[in-house]
């Protein structure tokens, strides 16, 4: 019985992970299908002229350039923020404190809210300080969207680690500040992690930014300039009746896919780096 048990929910297993895997290459394999096609060198290397959106000349040079200033503008910032939360909950305060439990509670449910809410209270706050869309305001409203989630996903790693080795720390007389160095090397590969994490996260985001940082033909050369990024690029194609416009929206979901690729591989080298040297 336990045998035949055991080759049921190994079969299910299998079947699991077949149908992950078809989505996965479905989903890759139709952005490819009808993007690589449209994808010009010009597409990635030109603002949109005249008419760009009706089927005009040009490409979406300024949505790649505004969606990297925002995501790693945003993503960089966070990490500040997440990484002394982090260790504050975890070598400062003890993991029965009831301000550790309260801030946990908190962040998961920061964690949860859809992006949409974070660029309506974004949206809010500028018109309450008469700032208009920008790139500051995507900035802003992506790092408030990333912090939960880089928070969280270091924060997973760092409770696991033994408070035996934080005691031999002090016992060695190291003080706190200290022991951050032992919890930095323990948590490294969970620094990376979280940080693919709340890049895609960030990068994929649409709502956020549609209301923060606006959308402009331009590459922004300041904060207060508005932005365009990928996301509402392919959003804008696709609103169009034209099929021409629309296969040029698959070409940017292309390039939004081989960005988040290449950092997905870079951030496996790093982690890999990381699990080497420790």
């Amino acid at each position: 019985m336990r045998y035949l048990e055991e080759k049921i929910f190994k079969v299910l297993m299998i079947l699991s992970v077949l149908l992950v895997a078809f989505f996965v290459f479905s989903v890759i394999g139709s952005i490819l299908w009808r993007g690589l096609p449209e994808l010009t060198w010009q597409m990635i290397t030109e603002v949109p002229q005249g008419g760009f959106y009706i089927g005009g000349e040009g490409g979406f040079l300024n949505a790649i350039v505004g969606s990297l200033e925002i995501v790693v503008a945003s993503t960089v910032i966070g990490l500040f923020i997440a990484i002394p939360v982090v260790f504050y909950l975890n070598v400062y305060l003890k993991p029965t404190n009831w301000l550790a439990r309260v801030a946990r509670l908190a962040y998961d449910v920061l964690f949860g809210i859809p992006s949409i809410v974070y660029g309506a209270f974004g949206f809010t706050i500028m018109v309450w300080l008469g700032l208009r869309a920008s790139l500051l305001g995507g900035i802003i409203v992506e790092t408030l969207l990333v912090v939960p989630v880089l928070i969280r996903s270091i924060d997973e790693v760092a409770r696991n680690i033994p408070r035996g080795l934080l005691e031999s720390s002090y016992s060695l007389g190291a003080t706190k500040l200290d022991t951050i160095g032992v919890v930095v090397r323990e948590i490294a590969p969970a620094i990376a992690t979280a940080t693919l994490l709340a890049v895609g996260r960030s990068i994929g985001d649409a709502a956020g930014v549609m209301f923060t940082a606006g959308f402009s033909d331009r590459i922004p050369t300041h904060l207060s300039d508005p932005a365009a990024t990928l996301p509402l690029s392919v959003f804008f194609q696709l609103s169009a009746p034209q099929t021409s416009v629309q296969d040029r929206a698959y070409a940017a979901a292309v390039i939004l896919t081989m960005i988040v690729l290449i950092l997905s591989l870079s951030g496996r080298f790093i982690m890999g780096k990381f699990g080497k040297n420790r």
